[in-house]
C-alpha cells in the first residue's frame, strides 16, 4: 500500500511539473487539446474524435464564436495524451500524433507511428483586417507545407481535364459549371476541410498550399482516415452522412428545356412504354407557372399556368399509373409579382441583385435565413408538393446566377453577413431548407433533388449535384470525367451531368439529331451515364427523347436502348452499392487511385475509374474511335466485360470500343447481380437474379433490398445477403439472409454464373452453372 501511493504521488508530481512547464510556455491544456497563443492569435486545438482534429485560430484578444454551416458532428469523448518533446507539445489518439510549436504557431500532423502527415506552416496563418460593408473582418489566410511529390484532390468540380491538384491556382466562387469547396484529399491518407464559406482562393505550389477567404477565424478540420475510403468516411462523419434514395432514382431520366404543356411531357412517357424502352423520371423544367412574356414578373410564383397545365395533379397521377416519376424545378429568385417575392421583400429576405432570367426583376432569396427557408418551402408545398405529389425537386441556379454583376453586390447583406462572406454555402443551405422541410411534411418519401451546385454538407440532404449548362462537346465530354472524380473525392457521392451536353446549338445546322457526329457524341456521354450516380439525359437546341435520333434498327437508337438496358440490368448491383454509400460512407465514382494508390500510374489518372468496387469503366471521348487505351491497374487482375478475356494488372491494353460498347473491365474477385429486363425499376422482384462471378481473387458482394422509397431502412426494415466467393476452394458461400421488411422476398432463385477466363466468348455464357433454391438460409455452392 505505501509503494502504491509513493507510485500515485510521483506520477501527480509529473503531471503537475508538466502542467506547470506548460503554463510556462502559455500553453494551457484541456479536456481533448490545448489553448495557447502565438504570432498574436489564439489557437485552439481539439480532438473531436481519434481521426479528427479541429485547429481553430482567431486574431489574439479576439472572441469569436464560430457557428458551423456544414459541421453536424460534436466532440466525442477522445482519449488525448498529453507530452513534451524539447521545446515541442505533444498530443496523441489512437490515431495521429501532434506536435505543436507553442513559439511559432507551427503544428505538425503525423500518424500513430511517427509518419509525417502534414505540417500548418510556422508563421503561416495571417489575419489582414478587412472593412467588410462595415463590419470589421479579416483576410484570413492559411497555408501549409506538403511532400513534394505528394498527389492531392478534390478542391472542387474543375473543368480543366485535370485529377492532381498539385501546383494549380483556383478562385473558389461557385457559379454555373464551377463548383468548390475549401477542401483536399491527399495520398498519404488525410484531408482538410477549411470550414469557409466566402469567396475563396485556392493555391499550391512548391512553396505551400494556401487556403484565402475572408472572415473572422481560421477554422480547419484534419482527418486521418489512412486512405482515400478513410478520408471520405471521415468527412461524413463530420459533416453528414449520404442518406439512401429510392431505387427509382437509379433509372433512367428523361429531360429537355422545356416540356411546354402537360400533355407533352405525358406523351414522351407514353412513347417510351410504347416503344418498351425503359424510363422512370420526367423532369419538368422553367416556366409550367403562368407567363408574363414582356418582362417575366411571374417567375418562379410556384404554380401552374391553367391553360399549358390545366390539371397538374391529374397529370402527375397519370404519370404515376404509368409507373414513372415527376421532377420538378424550382429556381432560388423569384419575379417582383410573385406572392413570394413580396412577402420576401416585406421582411428583408431578398438579396437585391439581378439573377435569372435577364431583364425580369428577379432576385434570389436569403437562404442564410432560417425563417426565410421556412417561408421559401410554405409556398413551394402549397403551390406543387402537397398539391400534385410530385417525387422530387430540380433546383436550377443554386450559386445562384447573378446577372449585371456589379461589385457592390457582393458587399450585400444576408442574414449571416455579407454575401461574398457566405456565397459559396448558397446551394447547400437552399438544399437543406428544403429537404429537412420535405421530411417534416412528409416523411415516407425520399427527398430527392437535384441541383446545380454543391458544398460539403450537402451530401446530407438527397442531393444529386449535376455539372452545369455543359456544352456539347468532345473535350467537355473528356472533361466531365476527373470533374466528376475530385467533386466525388470531397464526400458527396451523387453527381450527374446533361447526356450529350446542354448547348447543342453548334449542331443544328449540320443536320442536327441526325448528324452522325453528334449522334456518336450523344452516345458516348450516354455510355458514360450508365456509370454515373445518376442517369439523366437533358438539352437545349436540340430534342434528347430517344426516337429523334432514328428508329429502332438504326445504330444510334440500338446504341442508347443498349446502355439504357444496361444500366437496368445493374440496378441490383448499383443498389447494393448504394447501400455502401448510405451505410458505410461508401462512393459511386471510384477514381483508381482510391483502391490502387500502391501503384503510381494513379495518382494523376482521372479518365478512368470504378464504378462502385468491381466494374472498371474508360469511357470513350475521341469522335470515329473504334479502339481505345485502357490502364489495368496494378494489385488486381481483370475481365474484359464483353468478351471475357482475362488480363493481369499493371498494363495499358488497347481494347475493343465499338460504337455501342463503352470500355468495361471487372475486377477478379467481383460478384455481381444481375436483375431482370424491366421497363422501370420496379417493374420485377428481385426473385430470379443472375449472380456473376470472376475468379481470380476472394471477394464478396452484399445484395441489399428495402421498401424502394421510404425511409424506413432507418429503421432497420431492410435486409442484406451476402455472398462470398472463395476462389482457392472454388467455393461461393450465400450467407443466412440479415434483417426483414414488409414484403421482401422470401424464396428465390439465384443463376449462377462464372466468366471463363480461358474462352473468350461475344458475352458472358447464356446458361447458368448451377441455379440455387434460396430461402434465406446460409448455402455453399461447389464450382
Amino acid at each position: 500500500m505505501k509503494l502504491y501511493k509513493k507510485i500515485c504521488f510521483l506520477l501527480a508530481l509529473l503531471i503537475s511539473l508538466a502542467a506547470t512547464k506548460m503554463k510556462a510556455q502559455n500553453i494551457e491544456q484541456t479536456n481533448q487539446g490545448v489553448k495557447f497563443s502565438a504570432q498574436d492569435l489564439d489557437i485552439t486545438i481539439e480532438f473531436y474524435s481519434n481521426n479528427i482534429v479541429r485547429v481553430y485560430k482567431t486574431s489574439k484578444g479576439f472572441s469569436y464564436n464560430k457557428k458551423s454551416l456544414s459541421v453536424v458532428k460534436s466532440p466525442e469523448t477522445t482519449s488525448v495524451k498529453f507530452d513534451q518533446k524539447d521545446n515541442l507539445v505533444v498530443l496523441k489518439s489512437t490515431s495521429i500524433k501532434i506536435e505543436i510549436n507553442p513559439k511559432t504557431g507551427g503544428i505538425t500532423f503525423y500518424d500513430i507511428s511517427g509518419k509525417l502527415l502534414l505540417k500548418d506552416k510556422d508563421y503561416g496563418t495571417q489575419f489582414s483586417l478587412l472593412d467588410d460593408a462595415g463590419t470589421p473582418s479579416y483576410t484570413v489566410r492559411e497555408g501549409f507545407l506538403l511532400d513534394k511529390e505528394e498527389a492531392i484532390y478534390g478542391v472542387g468540380q474543375i473543368m480543366d481535364n485535370k485529377f492532381n491538384r498539385r501546383n494549380s491556382s483556383h478562385h473558389m466562387q461557385n457559379e454555373n459549371m464551377s463548383t468548390y469547396s475549401p477542401y483536399f484529399m491527399s495520398v498519404k491518407g488525410y484531408g482538410v476541410f477549411w470550414d469557409n464559406y466566402s469567396i475563396s482562393d485556392f493555391n499550391d505550389n512548391p512553396q505551400e498550399l494556401s487556403f484565402e477567404g475572408i472572415g473572422h477565424c481560421s477554422d480547419y478540420y484534419f482527418m486521418y482516415g489512412e486512405n482515400a475510403d478513410g478520408v471520405i468516411s471521415q468527412v461524413r462523419n463530420l459533416t453528414g452522412k449520404a442518406p439512401m434514395l429510392p431505387l427509382w432514382a437509379y433509372g433512367f431520366f428523361q429531360s429537355k428545356e422545356r416540356y411546354h404543356t402537360q400533355d407533352e411531357s405525358l406523351n414522351v412517357l407514353k412513347k417510351y412504354r410504347e416503344l418498351k424502352v425503359p424510363l422512370d423520371v420526367v423532369i419538368q423544367d422553367w416556366r409550367y407557372w403562368p407567363e408574363d412574356k414582356k418582362t417575366d414578373s411571374l417567375w418562379n410564383s410556384q404554380s401552374f399556368d391553367k391553360e399549358r397545365f390545366p390539371n397538374p395533379k391529374k397529370w402527375v397521377d397519370e404519370i404515376h399509373k404509368l409507373n414513372a416519376k415527376l421532377l420538378i424545378v424550382t429556381w432560388p429568385g423569384f419575379g417582383p409579382k410573385t406572392e413570394q417575392r413580396k412577402e420576401f421583400d416585406s421582411k428583408k429576405m431578398i438579396l437585391n441583385f439581378d439573377t435569372w432570367p435577364p431583364n425580369s426583376g428577379a432576385r434570389p432569396y436569403d437562404v442564410f435565413n432560417p425563417e426565410a427557408l421556412n417561408i421559401y418551402w410554405h409556398y413551394l408545398n402549397k403551390g406543387i408538393f402537397s398539391y400534385i405529389g410530385n417525387d422530387g425537386w430540380w433546383l436550377d441556379s443554386t450559386e445562384p446566377d447573378h446577372i449585371n454583376k456589379k461589385e457592390s453586390d457582393y458587399l450585400l447583406p444576408t442574414h449571416l453577413g455579407t454575401y461574398r462572406s457566405v456565397k459559396n454555402a448558397y446551394s447547400m443551405m437552399h438544399n437543406k431548407g428544403i429537404a429537412t422541410n420535405q421530411r417534416i411534411t412528409d416523411d415516407n418519401k425520399r427527398v430527392v433533388i437535384l441541383t446545380r451546385s454543391g458544398f460539403i454538407g450537402q451530401q446530407l440532404y438527397g442531393s444529386n449535384s449535376w455539372s452545369g449548362d455543359v456544352a456539347s462537346t468532345w473535350e467537355m465530354l473528356e472533361k466531365q470525367i476527373p470533374a466528376a472524380l475530385n467533386y466525388t473525392l470531397m464526400g458527396i457521392p451523387n453527381w450527374n451531368s446533361d447526356i450529350g451536353g446542354f448547348f447543342a446549338g453548334r449542331w443544328k445546322n449540320g443536320g442536327g439529331n441526325q448528324n452522325p457526329e453528334f449522334q456518336e457524341l450523344y452516345v458516348r456521354w450516354m455510355q458514360f451515364g450508365v456509370f454515373c450516380p445518376m442517369m439523366r439525359s437533358h438539352g437545349t437546341d436540340l430534342p434528347r427523347e430517344i426516337w429523334n435520333f432514328g428508329d429502332r434498327g438504326s445504330w444510334c437508337f440500338d446504341a442508347q436502348e443498349k446502355a439504357i438496358n444496361l444500366r437496368y440490368k445493374l440496378l441490383p448491383y448499383i443498389y447494393g452499392t448504394s447501400w455502401d454509400v448510405s451505410h458505410n460512407n461508401g462512393t459511386f465514382m471510384r477514381p483508381l487511385v482510391m483502391d490502387f494508390a500502391a501503384d503510381t500510374k494513379t495518382h494523376d489518372m482521372g479518365n478512368e475509374y470504378l464504378f462502385g468496387h468491381s466494374i472498371l469503366v474508360s469511357p470513350v471521348t475521341q469522335y470515329k474511335a473504334r479502339t481505345w487505351p485502357v490502364y489495368l491497374p496494378k494489385g488486381g487482375d481483370w475481365y474484359n466485360f464483353w468478351t471475357n478475356e482475362y488480363y493481369k494488372g499493371g498494363q495499358t491494353i488497347t481494347t475493343d470500343a465499338a460504337v455501342d460498347k463503352v470500355p468495361l473491365y471487372i475486377k477478379a474477385g467481383a460478384i455481381i447481380p444481375f436483375g431482370p429486363e424491366v421497363q422501370f425499376s420496379t417493374e420485377k422482384k428481385w426473385n430470379n437474379l443472375e449472380i456473376r462471378i470472376y475468379p481470380g481473387a476472394d471477394g464478396e458482394f452484399f445484395l441489399y433490398e428495402d421498401e424502394n422509397d421510404n425511409y424506413n431502412y432507418e429503421k432497420g426494415m431492410y435486409t442484406t445477403i451476402k455472398f462470398k466467393w472463395n476462389n482457392t476452394a472454388k467455393t461461393l458461400t450465400i450467407e443466412d439472409r440479415e434483417g426483414h421488411f414488409s414484403g421482401m422476398i422470401k424464396t428465390r432463385k439465384f443463376k449462377i454464373v462464372i466468366a471463363d477466363r480461358n474462352q473468350a466468348t461475344a458475352d458472358l455464357p447464356a446458361k447458368p452453372i448451377k441455379i440455387i433454391s434460396y430461402n434465406g438460409k446460409k448455402t455453399f455452392v461447389k464450382l
